[in-house]
């Protein structure tokens, strides 16, 4: 008994010889391989935090100290990070220092 190495679907004889029924592949063939190639970039990160201080009034603010340069006030922002059943992350970025830090909860 053989198996298809591209779906391993049980191959079933015919006329050409095995043949898988699923994908179309008949053992002894000589298969092409096809060359895939990928335009690389860089990942956009830009949906994670914003740099400087555009959109930056678009956002609400809070009362909360920053740990970096203690100042009490900072904008804040929610973002799926992880899996949908898990909370969404929250990110804070000081006011006076553009300090950025995020909790999990």
């Amino acid at each position: 008994m053989k198996f298809c190495p591209k779906c391993e679907v049980k191959l079933k004889k015919s006329d050409s010889g095995l043949q898988c029924l699923n994908c179309g592949y008949t053992e002894g063939q000589k298969t092409k391989s096809a060359k895939k190639i990928t335009n690389e970039q860089e990942p956009d990160n830009s949906l994670l935090a914003f740099e400087g201080n555009e959109g930056e009034e678009s956002y609400s603010t809070i009362k909360m100290e920053c740990a970096k340069c203690g100042h009490g006030e900072a904008i804040w922002w929610m973002f799926q990070t992880r899996s949908a059943d898990e909370p969404t992350t929250r990110f804070y970025r000081c006011q006076k220092c553009k300090y950025t830090w995020r909790d999990y909860t």
